[in-house]
């Protein structure tokens, strides 16, 4: 059955502008963006096989965006990918106007949901103010699946750029497991010292995995 021949009250765009996003199904505001389904298909139910194919929608974030294509469509995809960004957008706005990021649980929460989900290794880093408020998040290295080659160059590169006077480090384990590997505590120490050149100090590095992030000011590893 095509999605107008539902009660007003079921169709996901009727819902959303009566009872607000929060109130439709994964599948529901997935179908929103997919904006229309094929013969036989409403795009509720083109959604709901996708979610059921990849386990969740965060599954089939994780997945190859050629294989994201397959099931949605390039033009759904790309809305799609649109609304996160802008959500990403909104959430550094957020930090650029809140207060100062000087819990590590607040910086924890904010690195897990940038950096958890994506296939590869990356190295980020956060740039602060005087005061320690948010100034900018860059990534700045893409690796492999396990690892990425981290230039001190780059890094104090855009640490002038920004004229960040702290940072706080931040990479990703693809395997999902945050716990520090030995070249991580190498590659710390080197931007410590790199960066000790230009007045710019190193608050913390923090390693990301699935939902949990191990920070190195509080194992004791700066």
């Amino acid at each position: 059955m095509a999605i107008y021949e539902w009660p007003i009250g079921e169709r996901p765009r009727e819902k959303l502008q009566e009872r607000g996003a929060s109130a439709l199904t994964d599948a529901e505001l997935l179908a929103i963006l997919i904006g229309s389904g094929t013969r036989g298909r409403s795009a509720v139910e083109m959604a709901r096989e996708v979610l059921q194919s990849f386990g969740s929608l965060r599954g089939f974030m994780r997945s190859e965006r050629k294989e994201r294509a397959e099931h949605l469509g390039p033009l759904a995809l790309m809305r799609l990918e649109a609304g996160l960004e802008l959500g990403r957008r909104e959430h550094l706005d957020e930090l650029r106007s809140g207060p100062g990021l000087g819990s590590p649980a607040n910086v924890g929460a904010f690195l897990i949901a940038q950096l958890r989900d994506r296939r590869y290794e990356v190295f980020c880093c956060l740039h602060l103010n005087a005061q320690h408020r948010f100034v900018a998040f860059e990534e700045l290295f893409r690796g492999t699946i396990d690892g990425a080659h981290v230039h001190v160059r780059e890094v104090a590169r855009q640490v002038m750029h920004h004229n960040s006077a702290a940072v706080i480090l931040a990479h990703n384990h693809p395997s999902r497991v945050p716990e520090p590997s030995a070249a991580d505590i190498e590659t710390t120490r080197v931007l410590m010292s790199g960066l000790e050149l230009f007045d710019v100090r190193v608050l913390d590095h923090v390693v990301v995995g699935d939902g949990v992030c191990v920070s190195f000011a509080e194992r004791g590893l700066l």
